[in-house]
């Protein structure tokens, strides 16, 4: 999704990209196009410079975040004294995002009130075409209130504020005939410092087996968000350095063969 400079169109439009040039396609949203067998007319076409790039699904009906490197699950469980649970060897499993709360490349992400843990969570995101299958692969920043999380997780349930600020999708959409999500390098930095590196290949639960478990007893419907998990040591509370994000980061999350999803935290009244 695109909007050409100057326009700033909130959804913007759906378009092709096709080395620096970005063709505009006759839908209304990636959903729609996706939908429509991913064939539709293309209309103008634009430099790369010349726009700013949009979240790929803006609304999506449904964002799930699973929870499929072992390394991540065993390192964040540890921190809180506890063991990997055999059920999560024989289920991928996952938790409700905020469908609300999505952010694209570029924009600046609301530093949430009465955190003092700011956290990155380095993931892939699959995004759901027709009939239920994976149209493509994003980028995606599960943004994380540690202290926030810890709290409300203690009862219990959740994750839930501690989520339910932001998530970031970008830069773009890689459909499965350029990017089958099965291996790429992940990096993380935070103001171009490498804080975090990481392969999509270690991931324990494959796609296929994600999609079927989201699927279960439901409908996965065009648009909905299907996150990998944060890669391990993909985020702050792995690394365990207390180097928490603050106003004014630059956080640039880089999976191979995808590209860059840049955000900075928003200054706060503090």
């Amino acid at each position: 999704m695109f909007s050409p400079k100057g326009h700033h169109l909130e959804r913007g439009w759906p378009g092709v990209l096709e080395g620096d040039v970005v063709v505009q396609l006759a839908a209304q949203t990636l959903p729609s196009f996706f939908t429509g067998g991913g064939k539709a007319r293309r209309h103008s076409e634009y430099p790369l410079a010349d726009v700013d790039l949009r979240p790929p699904v803006l609304h999506p009906p449904s964002v799930r975040d699973f929870y499929a490197f072992e390394q991540h699950v065993r390192t964040a469980r540890a921190a809180r004294g506890l063991e990997v649970p055999r059920e999560w060897y024989e289920q991928p499993v996952f938790y409700f995002s905020n469908p609300a709360a999505i952010f694209g490349p570029e924009d600046e992400i609301p530093y949430p009130d009465g955190t003092a843990e700011l956290d990155y969570e380095l993931e892939v995101a699959a995004i759901v075409g027709a009939d239920g299958d994976v149209a493509g692969f994003t980028v995606m920043n599960d943004w994380s209130a540690r202290d926030l999380q810890r709290a409300e997780m203690r009862v219990g349930l959740g994750p839930a504020k501690g989520k339910d600020f932001a998530t970031s999708l970008g830069p773009i959409v890689v459909t499965r005939d350029e990017f089958d999500g099965s291996r790429a390098t992940m990096v993380a930095r935070v103001n171009g410092e490498e804080r975090s590196r990481g392969e999509l290949a270690d991931m324990y639960h494959p796609w296929d087996a994600i999609v079927a478990h989201a699927a279960r007893n439901t409908r996965l419907l065009p648009g909905d968000v299907l996150g990998s998990g944060t890669v391990g040591t993909g985020c702050i509370l792995e690394l365990g350095d207390g180097r928490w994000l603050q106003p004014g980061d630059v956080v640039e999350l880089e999976v191979e063969g995808i590209g860059v999803l840049r955000n900075r935290v928003a200054e706060t009244d503090m």
